[in-house]
C-alpha cells in the first residue's frame, strides 16, 4: 500500500475501514440478537441492524460524492471488537450475565465507530465536502443515540439481573 500523503487520501482510507466495519457489523448483529435473552436489548439490536445498513449505503453516497468507488479495506479494529463479543458470548452460560456482556461488546463497537466517524465528517467539511459532513454527522448521531440506549437498557435493568444472577452462582 502506497504511504498516505494528503487529507484526502487519509480521509479515503478511513471511509474504506468504515465501510468494512459496518458491512462486518450487519453480518454480526443478527448472531448477537440472537443470543440476547431480554427482548427489549433484542429489538435496540435488530434496529440498529437497520441502520447500520443506512450506514453502509450513507458511505457509499459519500464516496459517490468524492467521485470514488466504494471499496471496502479491512477494519483490524472491527475484527477484534466483534471476535471479543462472539468469545464472550460462547463462554457466558447465564443469559442475564452475557446480556450486560452483549451491550459492553456493542458499546465497544459503537465507540469505535463514534471516534471514526467523527474523524471522517470532521476532515470532509475540512476538504470542503459539506454534503459528505452532513451525511457522516447524521451517523455519528445515530450512533451516539445507540450508545445511550444501550447504556440506558444497561442502567434499567440488564445489570440489575446479571447482578443477581451472579448472587445465585
Amino acid at each position: 500500500m502506497a504511504k498516505v500523503t494528503t487529507l484526502r487520501e487519509h480521509c479515503l482510507n478511513e471511509l474504506r475501514d468504515l465501510y468494512d466495519a459496518e458491512n462486518r457489523i450487519v453480518g454480526a448483529l443478527p448472531k448477537v440478537a440472537q443470543a440476547v435473552s431480554a427482548k427489549e436489548l433484542r429489538k435496540a439490536l435488530e434496529e440498529h441492524l437497520e441502520q447500520s445498513k443506512g450506514h453502509v449505503h450513507r458511505l457509499e453516497k459519500v464516496f459517490v460524492n468524492m467521485n470514488e468507488d466504494p471499496r471496502r479495506k479491512t477494519c483490524d479494529g472491527i475484527k477484534g471488537i466483534l471476535a471479543e463479543g462472539e468469545a464472550m458470548i460462547n463462554d457466558c452460560d447465564d443469559a442475564a450475565v452475557r446480556d450486560a456482556g452483549i451491550i459492553a461488546a456493542a458499546q465497544r463497537v459503537e465507540h469505535y465507530e463514534m471516534a471514526v466517524y467523527g474523524s471522517v465528517r470532521t476532515w470532509a467539511d475540512e476538504l470542503g465536502d459539506a454534503e459528505s459532513a452532513r451525511v457522516l454527522q447524521q451517523t455519528l448521531d445515530e450512533e451516539k443515540e445507540a450508545d445511550n440506549k444501550l447504556s440506558g437498557l444497561a442502567r434499567s435493568h440488564t445489570n440489575d439481573r446479571a447482578r443477581a444472577a451472579s448472587a445465585g452462582a
